[in-house]
């Protein structure tokens, strides 16, 4: 009976087989390092000769027959789509002057998603740093307190700097 069985850290087990999977493929790499270097004489196969067959390592091959010249090939590409696409594009973003719409909305959606920063690629990192579950680091919400804090903090004394010029301004004049 184990009394005090600790969970296992997924964060250790992946670097474990990992550092497994390392020193497995280093041996291999060895093993054939050692396989090359044992090898006597290397083959050489000719790229004149079709299907590169053997040549002997003094014997010269044949010339290589010219190549037959060949008209390019040009294929007829129907562009009709993308013209008419593109037509109706520039209906719906320009006037008839020829200057551009304002699109609104499209504005509104680009400042949103510049504010609300990147998505994370891993979420489940995201809740674990959130929730203060990895052992070491302080937890987000404490961090946003924080910066918070700070935020106010430079809000008042701010505010309270402006005051002071704004009554030795209306005292002077």
């Amino acid at each position: 009976m184990a009394f005090s069985k600790k969970k296992a850290d997924p964060i250790s087990d992946r670097a474990r087989t990992l550092n497994q999977q390392i020193a497995a493929l280093e041996s291999e790499i060895k093993k054939l390092d050692t396989q090359i270097q044992r090898a006597p004489t290397p083959k050489l196969r000719s790229t004149a000769l079709p299907l590169g067959a053997s040549v002997p390592h003094g014997a010269e091959p044949p010339p290589a027959p010219k190549p037959a010249r060949h008209e390019p090939v040009f294929e007829k590409i129907n562009q009709e789509p993308l013209q008419s696409r593109a037509d109706s594009e520039s209906a719906d973003h320009f006037n008839e002057l020829g200057v551009r719409k304002y699109d609104l909305p499209a504005l509104w959606g680009r400042l949103k998603n510049h504010f609300r920063g990147p998505t994370s690629n891993n979420p489940r990192l995201v809740n674990y740093l959130a929730a203060g579950g990895v052992h070491g680091l302080r937890p987000m919400r404490y961090e946003k307190r924080v910066a918070r804090n700070r935020f106010i903090l430079l809000v008042v004394v701010l505010f309270l700097v402006l005051l002071g010029v704004i009554s030795i301004f209306v005292k002077n004049h």
